[in-house]
């Protein structure tokens, strides 16, 4: 738990009146005296690193710290917008220094609906824990509009603050869920109410997250920049304004408080917002950039992709598909068998107990140099010769639409496995059955290609007595 001085050191207080009722800014015009950036996040930055735990040792960096130091970096901070574990290692493997969460993205990968409203705080709250667990580098999370008053805002963040996200973007829409296509926005006091309450909240939580407050408001150019101004006064860290129609008005969003970081929403398909280039939106004054739909979406083309592949008889081709090995490595599993060996026992090895197969908690086979009372069964392993015109020949020339389907049956008569393998997937079948180690299946296959129906080619036992069939359909 961070203990260092409360965050509201970090924010001016909001003020009765931001301007006058005539104010009407114009493009280009800059709108107020400069915040100090390094003011406002190295005071959390110093106040954060002091922290330290009963034994007097320094305590390690909380995300909200990780993200103030990325955001004081020189150059513009590209972040793409996950919505799993899975997205979120990749986004850290690809070299990016944080992430940001999408409703939008979350709502379809986890429930499979719109970005209307449907998906609550609670799962929202849990998809995020899942995502902030799986890597190192910061999370923002998307708060929406903190699912109802200021009240709900509160809860929203510190929420996502036990959730362990670096920041939290709150909205000024009415609601996710409304009807129309028109977003609708809530009066200008009530955002700005919205964002002190997240200051609040975080002051409340002895915490430093980054709070990343946007409008949605396109009543006029001029009241998204009166918003934005409000937003800063009442605590928030980094602005944004959605569905910016151009570069002159995202440069006039720039020069409100320059020194307050930007973000910018490149959506790729259908926004408003001109995308440009990192370098071309660091120019106009902007630091971070998020790109909210990129993995969403090539991840459903590829699924689409892969089942019409499946659906006609094929398979997707290698090129379009990491292998199991690279897979594995994706999802650190060098990482876990070094770190379970740290656990090891001697009882735990000598009885040979193994996760690795998937037909459940089973004995494998023991050290056959062990002294045991029952007889050891040795595992009969078929001949394959090799046919050296064959390797001329695509091994999958003719039984690309056909499967393997593997028969375990344990040596009490239970049928602990009977599972069907497409033709291109054999790779990695001796997880599923290490005693199939050093036969050649595709071989095997191929021989048998022309033959009709259900054609048995393995059936023996392995050490433990289990009955092993492989079958070619």
């Amino acid at each position: 738990m961070i203990t260092s001085s409360p965050p509201q050191i970090l924010h001016r207080q909001s003020k009765p009146s931001l301007f006058p009722p005539d104010f009407t800014p114009s493009v280009g015009e800059s709108y107020a005296k400069p915040i100090s950036l390094s003011r406002r996040f190295r005071g959390a930055i110093i106040a954060t690193a002091t922290a330290s735990d009963p034994s007097g040792n320094a305590k390690p960096s909380s995300p909200a710290k990780k993200l103030r130091e990325i955001i004081q970096s020189p150059g513009v901070l590209q972040g793409p917008c996950c919505f799993d574990a899975l997205s979120a290692k990749l986004v850290e493997r690809a070299g990016f220094p944080y992430c940001i969460t999408t409703g939008f993205s979350i709502s379809a990968a986890r429930v499979g609906l719109p970005d209307k409203g449907l998906i609550s705080y609670g799962e929202m709250v849990d998809q995020g824990q899942q995502i902030t667990q799986s890597v190192s580098i910061p999370v923002i999370g998307d708060g929406g509009n903190g699912f109802g008053n200021a009240m709900n805002v509160k809860r929203t963040v510190k929420g996502y603050i036990k959730a362990g996200f670096a920041g939290i973007l709150i909205n000024d829409q009415v609601c996710s869920g409304d009807v129309t296509r028109e977003r609708r926005v809530v009066s200008r006091e009530e955002a700005a109410m919205r964002v002190k309450a997240a200051a609040d909240a975080r002051r409340e939580c002895g915490s430093d997250i980054v709070i990343v407050a946007q409008t949605d408001s396109r009543e006029s150019l001029s009241e998204s920049l009166i918003r934005a101004r409000a937003f800063t006064d009442a605590g928030a860290d980094v602005l944004s304004i959605d569905s910016l129609a151009s570069r002159e008005e995202m440069k006039s969003f720039c020069d409100v408080y320059p020194l307050v970081p930007k973000l910018a929403n490149m959506l790729e398909s259908g926004g408003k917002t001109p995308i440009l280039s990192p370098l071309e939106l660091e120019e106009i004054g902007y630091k971070l950039v998020v790109y909210p739909i990129s993995l969403i979406g090539v991840s459903i083309q590829a699924m689409q992709d892969a089942l019409l592949a499946i659906k006609g008889g094929r398979i997707p081709p290698p090129g379009s598909m990491p292998s199991l090995q690279e897979i594995e490595e994706i999802l650190g599993s060098d990482n876990y068998h070094d770190e379970a060996k740290r656990y090891v026992t001697s009882s735990s090895s000598d009885k040979g107990w193994s996760s690795s197969s998937v037909y459940g908690n089973q004995r494998v086979a023991q050290d056959v140099s062990e002294k045991r009372e029952d007889p050891v069964v040795e595992v009969v392993t078929p001949e394959v010769v090799r046919n050296p015109i064959s390797s001329k020949r695509n091994p999958f020339s003719r039984i690309w639409s056909r499967s393997l389907r593997i028969k375990i049956i344990g040596r009490d008569g239970s049928e602990k496995l009977d599972v069907r393998i497409p033709a291109g997937f054999l790779e990695g079948v001796t997880n599923i059955v290490p005693a199939l180690g050093g036969v050649d299946l595709k071989q095997l296959m191929e021989d048998a290609a022309d033959e009709v129906g259900g054609i048995l080619l393995l059936d023996f036992e392995d050490t433990n007595g289990d009955r092993i069939q492989v079958f070619l359909e």
